[in-house]
């Protein structure tokens, strides 16, 4: 997953719908470890579109 940091405001919405666990939110930022398998299920939460697949 790629995240658009200038798009990003950190609601958190994509940590929650995770499957993987793979999302973490942290202070201002978030980070994707290598659990990620590019579902695409975070990105069709994001309220903003700052979440896009690699």
């Amino acid at each position: 997953m790629i995240v658009n940091k200038n798009k990003c405001f950190y609601c958190g919405a994509c940590v929650a719908v995770c499957p993987m666990g793979a999302i973490e939110l942290i202070e201002t930022w978030i980070e994707i470890n290598e659990d990620c398998n590019d579902c695409g299920i975070c990105a069709k939460i994001c309220p903003v579109g700052a979440l896009g697949v690699k």
